[in-house]
């Protein structure tokens, strides 16, 4: 479902993808090719969300922000099931693993890989490249070819399954 919020409306690209039982509410704006997966909430009804090309938004994640703080995800951005976004910034091409939170005014480089289950807190910057992982997260290693390569790999896979579905829904 797709909701304004007092004189606040959804901008989503025409190719965009969203399931039927998304939530999209607000000052939020999603780039072409990106797609919002089953169950997941992006609310825009306090700050605005701003969500570029090629992202993915998996299943039961859900985005807000805090007042004068967006959420920004840059493109190629991939997030994983059941993440938590709250004012945050994620940077081009990185990837945010499942169960993972991330709060107000971290800024996850581009590039970077949060591992599934990490709590990124408030104002932590995670360098480009990086894998990070952990209840708070630390930067492990640097990330290697076939980390990267898997990386787009998912994107690519995430942005032609949404085509997929998106052209279903025009059925």
């Amino acid at each position: 479902m797709i909701y304004p919020y007092k004189d606040k409306k959804p901008a989503i690209e025409e190719d965009v993808y969203v399931a039927e039982n998304a939530v999209i509410t607000g000052d939020v704006t999603i780039g072409s090719q990106s797609s919002v997966w089953f169950n997941s909430v992006i609310r825009g009804d306090v700050s605005p969300t701003v969500i570029g090309s090629k992202v993915n938004i998996q299943d039961n994640s859900v985005l807000h922000q805090s007042p004068n703080t967006p959420l920004i995800l840059e493109d190629e951005v991939t997030i994983g099931h059941q993440v938590i976004l709250h004012s945050c910034k994620i940077e081009r091409g990185a990837l945010i693993g499942m169960g993972s939170i991330i709060l107000d005014g971290a800024v996850i480089g581009s590039g970077a890989f949060i591992g599934a289950g990490s709590l990124v807190p408030q104002g932590k910057k995670i360098p480009p490249n990086t894998l990070a992982f952990g209840r708070p997260a630390k930067v492990i290693r640097e990330l290697n070819d076939e980390d990267i390569k898997d990386m787009k790999r998912i994107c690519r896979e995430y942005a032609e399954k949404g085509q997929y579905y998106k052209n279903l829904q025009r059925k």
